[in-house]
């Protein structure tokens, strides 16, 4: 099996695995479709039946002959109601009791199993529950319970999740259950590792902890009390995750765009890679074709300068997991091109810091395109030579070569970056003319073109790109 390495979109695609798509030939359909990385959600299914997906797609890589990203999104501390009678019903006004009992539930009263929650809970908080579906606000509170007052009825359910906007809850996002899949996966050798329901910067530093340079660490955005510290956490984690789906259920869904943008450009600012997820094409899931919203939702995300943008149920579980894919690889092709035909539609240049390193990036990108050039080629040991390179946004294509796998496979999910293996070598002309001929193997550029070579001096020193050459193909 071969992939089309002609004209590859910048946005990247992840793709959530699950039952609709786990088979090997429905991996490669994915891959075929425009997919750059699997995710698997560890909220769902066995560690036995995450490794099979990864040694499946491991095997991919090796039959393509390009490397494959893998996400391990681990479940965090969810909060869940116990069980409730059925047929249980509550309606707007009525008084609920809270308490940690492991009894069955009623409209009346119900089974809520965190200390957590009762050592921080403050009369007025609300309590949103099944998605947001139900409201409740906090009127009284006791030694062992509390009373809150229904804001939005309906059906009680057993299990269902539990979110608290308005207070800042003492737990880590690591449980017993997230280190064991952490160590599991780290042990499979995923390539990033998305850390949920981030409240602080600590939280962050506590899983770097466990994972140190074995994977990247994406921080999911879905808690309010994480906006507050967002450059903190940003600053202090590989890549963000906007997660709407539990920050829609605890924002007001109309301040989620908002946030969406603030929280891509302020990654963009600092070049750390940003994904955009949740209900993309969620009508996808049981039929052929998206709402014309959704279309533009994805296409929006592009527009804000998005390095990825991520499906969930639609290809885990849906009918359509591979016209899904192909959907949403070929709007982001149709934003791409609008911005491409439309320099009004463009990003704006960022300032960089005062730095040879990034001085570099931002003059590669500009001799690229005064020169005409058709590709910038950047030999990297790291990946941050990628980030910075990125960051600028070419509108061309940008090849990192690199002589270690896993930096390979964990820029696949960089804004607009093509991975090679390089040799492991200290010879700058060597690496030059395997630079031309990666270039011209890929179609990227032909005889008589020119690209735009950046490496450091002395070559192949890991943090020391100081220098950029115009090559003639």
């Amino acid at each position: 099996m071969s992939i089309n390495l002609e004209n590859i979109r910048a946005t990247k695609i992840l793709a959530t695995v699950g039952s609709a798509c786990d088979s090997t030939n429905g991996l490669a359909a994915l891959l075929d479709a425009g997919v750059n990385v699997f995710r698997l959600n560890f909220s769902h299914g066995t560690q036995a039946e995450h490794g099979v997906r990864i040694k499946a797609i491991r095997a991919l890589e090796a039959d393509t002959h390009q490397p494959s990203c893998i996400l391990a999104d681990l479940q965090g501390p969810k909060h869940r109601v116990g069980e409730v009678a059925a047929g249980s019903i509550i309606e707007v006004g009525d008084t609920v009791s809270f308490d940690q009992k492991d009894e069955i539930g009623s409209s009346t009263r119900l089974g809520l199993p965190h200390p957590e929650i009762f050592a921080a809970i403050i009369p007025g908080a609300r309590l949103l529950m099944d998605d947001g579906k139900l409201a409740f606000r906090v009127t009284n509170i006791r030694d062992d319970s509390f009373d809150a007052e229904v804001l939005t009825g309906g059906p009680l359910k057993s299990r269902k999740g539990v979110n608290l906007p308005d207070i800042l809850l003492d737990t880590r996002p690591l449980t017993k259950k997230d280190i064991a899949d952490l160590e599991f996966a780290l042990e499979q050798g995923v390539d990033w590792v998305a850390l949920s329901f981030v409240q602080r910067v600590s939280d962050i530093i506590d899983a770097r902890r466990i994972i140190g340079k074995r994977a990247g660490l994406m921080a999911k955005i879905e808690k309010p009390s994480a906006l507050s510290s967002l450059d903190d956490i940003i600053a202090a984690s590989d890549g963000i995750m906007v997660a709407r789906g539990d920050l829609g259920v605890e924002l007001p869904p109309e301040m989620v765009p908002g946030w969406q943008k603030k929280i891509v450009a302020r990654c963009r600012m600092v070049g750390k890679p940003v994904v955009v997820a949740t209900q993309m094409l969620e009508s996808m899931i049981d039929s052929p074709s998206p709402t014309r919203a959704e279309a533009s939702d994805v296409a929006g995300a592009v527009f804000d300068g998005a390095d990825a943008v991520m499906l969930s149920a639609e290809t885990a579980v849906g009918e359509y997991p591979v016209e899904a894919a192909g959907m949403m690889a070929r709007i982001l092709e149709s934003a791409e091109a609008h911005i491409a035909e439309n320099q009004e539609a463009a990003l704006p240049q960022l300032p960089v810091e005062p730095s040879i390193y990034h001085a570099v990036a931002r003059a590669a990108v500009a001799l690229a395109d005064t020169i005409g050039a058709k590709a910038i080629v950047a030999f990297t040991t790291s990946g941050n030579t990628a980030l910075r390179i990125a960051r600028e946004r070419p509108q061309i294509p940008l090849l990192l070569m690199t002589p270690d796998p896993a930096v390979q496979r964990r820029l696949m999910l960089l804004w607009g970056t093509q991975s090679a293996a390089s040799q492991l070598t200290n010879d700058y002309e060597a690496a030059i003319s395997e630079a031309i001929t990666t270039v011209q193997a890929r179609k990227m550029a032909a005889s008589g073109d020119h690209i735009v070579v950046i490496a450091g001096m002395p070559f192949g020193v890991a943090g020391t790109t100081n220098s950029m050459r115009v090559v003639s193909i």
